[in-house]
């Protein structure tokens, strides 16, 4: 996802709910009831992922490292875009739920310092990097990463997943 469309997402309202109602409409993004089980599920998935990175990592695959970051992230967003009542098969339209429903809404000051400005851009800029990352790891033939990259990597997955469980705690 490019920055431009991004930016769009977080700043014009009419068109994220255009795309919203797309994926709605086409079946690819889902309301349900909302599903405690699915939810601890999806977190079970997050931290075994992150397991997989740890695990990976010692073992130099960093394209797997940085497919297993990807796919924590993309676990905890499942498990709170159903706290909503939407279960999605689309990472962009699991972002748009995150926007719409997570991005600097019904957060006080106090909860902005506990949540440490929980899916601020910076939040959701790093899902979409992660996201291209997890690509350019599963599909080019070039290994071009380096552990260090990789290490930073994981540390933002675990903080974006504990930052997700943490707001699923409060709820």
């Amino acid at each position: 996802m490019k920055e431009y469309d991004l930016k769009q997402l977080l700043e014009n309202n009419e068109f994220l709910n255009e795309k919203l109602n797309n994926f709605l409409t086409n079946n690819i993004l889902i309301k349900q009831k909302i599903d405690i089980n699915e939810i601890s599920g999806h977190l079970l998935k997050a931290e075994h992922n992150l397991r997989f990175v740890q695990e990976n990592l010692k073992l130099g695959f960093l394209d797997w490292s940085i497919t297993g970051c990807y796919y924590a992230c993309y676990h905890a967003a499942l498990a709170l875009i159903l706290t909503k009542g939407y279960s999605s098969k689309n990472h962009l339209a699991t972002l748009c739920v995150l926007i719409k429903e997570f991005y600097k809404k019904d957060l006080n000051h106090e909860d902005i310092e506990i949540l440490s400005n929980l899916l601020d851009y910076q939040d959701v800029l790093f899902y979409v990097e992660s996201k291209n990352k997890r690509e350019d790891a599963a599909y080019s033939t070039n290994i071009k990463f380096s552990a260090q990259e990789v290490e930073q990597l994981r540390i933002k997955s675990n903080l974006f997943v504990a930052k997700i469980k943490a707001i699923l705690e409060e709820n």
